[in-house]
């Protein structure tokens, strides 16, 4: 088999599928997010999971589930329930198996399955365009991402197109130990949304060829984004 490739720790996806006929697991344990402009905001979501199915060599089918959300703010609302439920396709182009480059593209569509403060209760969708290139002198990855969501605007009367755009580095540390930074945004064309732009870093932990570790913390850097993002998973494969 390949090397196993992780659609996560980072936000900017991987252009390799899954080996024909394996199943892949990345789930994060708990992921958390902060927002403390004006009054102090948490949000918690439980073993949010990706499981992907390898169907051939160059396609890949993925189904992501958010089983247990959490909102509170500080002195007011506690809500809690199951989030949307989102289905992609990658469809790798090249490099799966060789070469110095790989490309592919996923498109997705996201189903209203959440309860109604974790929702907008609309079916959106979009197209994901990554690609990774190898580096020298020990870095592990270069990743770029392209992707265009179609969402509905704030007024929930049309739909608006968000462009996302990251840029990942990865290096390999020690042993099985790897590190990563990112930038990360997304520009719409909804005007009550403003841009929105993060700085993400992690680390990984290759246990064996087919169980990872990671964790990571996202920082938003202005004031359309949540401040902090904190999160711990693992990806395995079998």
């Amino acid at each position: 088999m390949r090397e196993m490739s992780t659609d996560r720790p980072d936000a900017t996806e991987s252009p390799y599928t899954v080996v024909t006929g394996h199943i892949q697991v990345e789930m994060s344990f708990i992921e958390f997010g902060r927002n403390d402009d004006d009054l102090r905001e948490d949000a918690f979501s439980y073993a949010p999971t990706n499981l992907k199915l390898g169907l051939l060599n160059n396609l890949d089918v993925q189904l992501i589930i958010s089983p247990y959300e959490r909102f509170k703010t500080e002195g007011g609302d506690d809500v809690s329930g199951f989030g949307d439920t989102l289905l992609r396709v990658k469809i790798n182009l090249w490099g799966n198996d060789e070469g110095e480059t790989a490309f592919a593209l996923m498109p997705y569509i996201k189903f209203p399955t959440g309860d109604d403060d974790f929702s907008n209760q609309d079916v959106e969708g979009g197209l994901i365009v990554p690609f990774a290139g190898a580096l020298p002198a020990g870095f592990s990855l270069l990743g770029l991402m392209a992707e265009f969501d179609f969402v509905r605007d704030e007024t929930d009367e049309e739909y608006a197109v968000d462009f996302v755009h990251s840029a990942v580095l990865g290096r390999d540390l020690f042993g099985p130990v790897g590190a990563y930074i990112e930038y990360f945004g997304v520009a719409g064309t909804d005007p009550a949304v403003g841009y929105r732009a993060f700085f993400n870093t992690g680390v990984t932990i290759g246990v064996t060829p087919d169980i990872q570790f990671d964790a990571g913390v996202n920082i938003g850097l202005n004031d359309q984004t949540d401040d902090l993002g904190l999160f711990a998973g693992v990806s395995f494969r079998y």
